[in-house]
């Protein structure tokens, strides 16, 4: 008798996973569509894509079946980057808008000999 390496997983899910992100394709499109702006556009759109990317992840690169160690090792070190980015972008903001106030003080005082 011979035993099959890996799982099989039923293509079924498979094909449910293309419908789901091809609808969530078609939501994103159709934000452009009906010509939506600022942040409801930018926040569907983002949104979209996360869900979309995690579905992809989850399904198509087999990580829904593997265990959570894994997982984590290959989840987690981008969502610190991510953490990092949004850390020093409002570090920079903060930055800038002391120095903004800072420089907007200062008058220019010319020197006497």
């Amino acid at each position: 008798m011979e035993h099959a390496e890996g799982q099989q997983h039923p293509i079924s899910i498979y094909f449910i996973v293309w419908g789901l992100l091809f609808v969530f394709s078609a939501a994103s499109y159709a934000v452009d569509y009906y010509q939506l702006h600022g942040m409801t556009r930018w926040s569907l759109v983002l949104i979209f894509m996360v869900i979309k990317a995690a579905m992809i992840t989850a399904y198509f690169m087999h990580m829904r079946w593997e265990r959570l160690a894994m997982v984590l090792a290959i989840l987690l070190p981008p969502l610190f980057i991510v953490v990092f980015m949004g850390l020093m972008t409002s570090e920079g903001h903060h930055t800038q808008s002391v120095r903004n106030l800072y420089f907007a003080q200062e008058k220019f005082v010319p020197e006497h000999p």
